[in-house]
């Protein structure tokens, strides 16, 4: 399943209570799962959505009496499309069970299992992504395979494809090679008829030993003959390959017509980074690509490591930009010292190097990592006419059966890398799949020491984005954006840390920061003549911890700040799910003139159900209204029945992310009252805007 923001779950509901609907897809929001609903109301509904847009999965009560479950499963299945049907149902016995899967449903959830629900959600749609995926592989393999035998036929390099010896596939400049006219002479022929007699020995020990899974070598030279039986110096080159389905060889020869020492001195400086010394990268991947291959087979498993300096940008500050090569060479240099033979080390991108590690289990994998760190941490670097101290942080993976796909490798490994450098520096994680919960709770670990550091030093800082109005407003509007300090002038970005401080109950005292510096914001601004309005996020931790509402009170009071100026943002999936919590919450904060925003507001069932029960000052669009606005009719219908039943309400709209002038012009004609987004300016520490 995709974690990333912007790939929904487009989720289908058939229930006949909206109630119910809703608490489901607020539970999933509350776990994590960016939902994207829909609830047909009628059969027909049913088949237009399923007809009309991408869904990804449908939740189906089995006792809908609207919409029945075998009609649901009916209208899936003719759909002709991947569709994973759940039926939610209140209790489960032998009946209910035999019914379902009659039907053709795949999973079956307990209404009163909410994580059991989450779970099968979880599951279903990171199937049905893995399915997804396959099939759009499958398709570029096609492709791909189309390409590269048209690239072969063209290419200039003798190539050849084989199987257990045979030749099945060969191009026209193999063929040329040999002396042979067409493919059809020489199909099914022995390579060893390719061979002088004097090299048929070793050359026959050598196919035996490819055929046993063994590596190819790099290169291998010997005599080769062609049809006249003539004999010339020659290179093979060969690579594991697939050829039609079937596993082969891919076989390149090279009529050698240099010094064969020169040719090798050319091949090695080739491979290799000109400013490090080190592997570069295209050499590297292909060594990589072997290892996840060997470790798909069961038949290894191999170390990853990815390291990068700590605080880059303020060493090439120290340093000087012209100096950025010799501190990556100083770098690479101290690396090599740190390596045993057999390790290769490579440059793997600007700024950051690379070491595979054949033949390693995690022990070895993380001796090594602390030996790096080590050997940087106690080391001073000269680099031209500086000398500096370089710390590191690393990423690394353990490559087993379990994690045999390069690109995953790659992603866990820089995952790892980032993380490192989020949280400090001068540290390592290593993703291990069989220790993937120990590394897991040593970096929320160390996220919760960061946070409550922060806490206790004030660590966290706050952005300032303005919310600019459409309607002739010219009163200053600011949203106020969490920040962590890590230091150097790096800040982290809240979607980081803020679900591990909510697992951790630090929410809440992060809200109590947050608005005692806003409040204190508001205040200076007052007494300078600068009377500002500040939009600040709080959690749902607060809504049922009365100590919030009191600090507001406090705060407010001690800085002269009258309430009206400080509005509380809370999400709409969060006040479903926290209704009676959350009218609460405005009454007490009211009692000040405090005002209160639904923030991510329109993507609910019913989002317009929650305004019966509650009032809010504000309601900010979701984001997703305005993405690509323009060539959007639907989210532009959509605002403006937003904006128009708000308008009837007396609540002010926000718009935010808003990318260009045509968007700013379709959400003033919808009614929209503030817009936010970096294309009218962008977020940062001051609050310097001019909204004259």
């Amino acid at each position: 399943m995709s974690k990333n923001p912007d790939n929904a779950l487009r989720l289908m509901v058939v229930d006949d209570s909206m109630e119910e609907a809703e608490t489901i897809v607020s539970g999933l929001r509350n776990a994590g799962v960016a939902v994207r609903p829909l609830r047909p109301a009628s059969l027909e509904e049913l088949g237009t959505m399923l007809g009309g847009q991408t869904i990804d999965l449908v939740l189906a009560a089995d006792k809908s009496s609207v919409i029945p479950l075998a009609e649901v499963a009916q209208r899936v299945q003719g759909s002709g499309k991947d569709i994973p049907l759940i039926a939610v149902a209140d209790t489960v016995d032998d009946a209910v069970f035999a019914t379902a899967y009659g039907l053709g449903v795949r999973r079956i959830a307990l209404r009163s299992k909410p994580q059991l629900l989450l779970n099968l959600v979880r599951d279903e749609w990171a199937d049905l992504d893995a399915r997804r995926k396959l099939r759009r592989l499958e398709s570029r393999v096609r492709e791909t395979e189309r390409r590269c035998d048209a690239l072969i036929e063209s290419s200039r390099d003798p190539i050849a494809y084989i199987h257990e010896g045979m030749h099945i596939r060969a191009n026209g400049a193999y063929l040329e090679m040999f002396g042979y006219e067409s493919f059809e002479d020489i199909e099914g022929m022995s390579l060893l008829d390719m061979v002088a007699p004097q090299h048929l020995e070793d050359f026959k020990s050598l196919l035996k030993r490819l055929g046993k899974g063994e590596a190819p070598p790099p290169r291998y030279e010997l005599q080769a003959r062609d049809m006249e039986g003539n004999a010339f110096p020659a290179s093979m080159e060969f690579t594991p390959a697939q050829y039609e389905g079937e596993a082969c060889l891919q076989v390149v020869f090279r009529r050698e017509e240099v010094d064969p020492e020169l040719a090798r001195q050319v091949e090695e400086l080739r491979q290799r980074d000109q400013v490090t010394g080190l592997l570069n990268r295209p050499t590297f991947l292909r060594a990589l690509e072997d290892a996840v291959t060997e470790a798909a087979q069961g038949d290894g498993k191999h170390g990853l490591l990815l390291l990068e300096p700590d605080h880059y940008q303020r060493l090439l500050n120290e340093i000087g930009l012209d100096s950025a090569d010799d501190m990556l060479a100083a770098m690479a240099q101290r690396l090599r010292g740190v390596l045993d033979p057999g390790v290769l080390a490579a440059r793997y991108s600007e700024h950051r190097l690379a070491v595979l590690l054949r033949g390693a289990d995690h022990a070895a994998t993380t001796a090594l990592a602390e030996r790096i760190l080590e050997a940087f941490a106690s080391h001073v670097f000269a680099i031209g006419n500086h000398s500096s101290t370089i710390t590191v942080s690393l990423g690394g993976v353990q490559i087993g059966e379990k994690i045999a796909s390069v690109g995953q490798v790659l992603a866990r490994a820089v995952e790892g890398v980032q993380s490192s450098l989020g949280t400090g520096g001068a540290r390592y994680e290593i993703f291990d799949p069989a220790a993937s919960d120990r590394a897991e709770e040593e970096h929320v670990k160390a996220w919760v020491a960061r946070l409550r550091d922060a806490l206790d030093n004030d660590g966290f800082v706050l952005h300032y984005h303005p919310v600019i109005s459409l309607q002739g407003d010219t009163g200053a509007v600011y949203e106020t954006l969490l920040r962590l300090d890590a230091g150097e002038g790096e800040l982290v970005k809240p979607l980081s840390f803020l679900q591990i401080a909510e697992e951790h109950g630090l929410l809440w005292e992060i809200d109590h920061h947050v608005i005692g510096q806003a409040i204190a914001r508001i205040g200076e601004r007052m007494r300078a003549g600068n009377p500002t309005t500040l939009l600040v996020k709080v959690s749902q931790a607060s809504l049922h911890d009365d100590s919030l509402v009191r600090y507001i009170g406090e705060q407010l009071s001690q800085h002269g700040v009258p309430g009206e100026y400080l509005v509380l943002e809370l999400p709409e999936a969060k006040v479903f799910t926290h209704l009676k919590a959350t009218q609460d919450f405005a009454v007490a904060i009211g009692k000040y003139d405090c005002r209160l925003a639904l923030e991510q507001f329109g993507i609910g069932l019913d989002s317009f159900q929650l305004l019966a029960h509650l009032q809010p000052h504000l309601l900010k669009l979701d984001p997703s209204f305005t993405d690509e606005l323009v060539q959007n009719p639907d989210n532009q219908k959509r605002i403006q029945e937003i904006a128009g039943k708000a308008r009837e309400l007396g609540i002010r709209t926000i718009a935010e992310f808003v990318q260009d002038a045509a968007s700013m012009s379709i959400l003033f004609s919808a009614g929209v009252d503030y817009v936010q987004g970096s294309f009218l300016a962008e977020p940062g520490p001051e609050m310097n805007y001019d909204f004259e």
